[in-house]
């Protein structure tokens, strides 16, 4: 005759099915692409942020990303269209994302209009020529984060950082 029993155990076992169960069920978090390639980390940056510590003070309140005129512009995350127009003669667009800030693409035109969905990865618009002694000019994509209205952050922080493959010195 076969006995059949429930497994019992051990507390070391209980506490880390415990402490390890949310972990492996849990959600994934959100992710983030770079808006020229969808890669999740930068692909050329051309000009890195340099975000003052007071807002009137000079800086680059944002990332410039390699692209070229025409080039398709992809949503970093997912949001609703915060703003689809011109500012100062330069096509810009704005992504509100549900978790407190929001990026800008510029110059990019778009067929979006406020208020439309997005998700990451989405074809947003494409990037606009600007001719280099244009107001508000940029290399490429200018691409910035901003929370609340003067909260300007680095839009590299919601990448993960690149790969860096090593090669050896002597193939030999």
């Amino acid at each position: 005759m076969q006995c059949l029993s429930t497994p019992t155990y051990s507390p070391i076992t209980a506490t880390l099915t415990t402490l390890l169960l949310p972990l492996i069920t849990a959600t994934p978090a959100l992710a983030w692409v770079d808006p020229t390639t969808t890669a999740p980390y930068a692909s050329q940056v051309l000009r890195p942020a340099e975000i003052p510590l007071r807002n009137w003070q000079p800086g680059h309140r944002g990332v410039d990303l390699a692209a070229e005129p025409g080039d398709t512009i992809y949503a970093a995350g997912d949001g609703t269209v915060h703003f689809a127009g011109t500012v100062a003669g330069t096509p810009v667009f704005s992504i509100h994302h549900p978790v407190g800030f929001r990026t800008t693409y510029q110059p990019v035109r778009t067929t979006l209009k406020k208020g439309d969905e997005v998700t990451e990865g989405d074809a947003i618009g494409t990037l606009a020529f600007t001719p280099p002694n244009a107001p508000n000019s940029h290399l490429g994509l200018h691409w910035g984060a901003l929370r609340g209205k003067d909260g300007y952050f680095d839009p590299l922080t919601l990448l993960d950082p690149p790969q860096i493959r090593l090669k050896p010195l002597n193939a030999g």
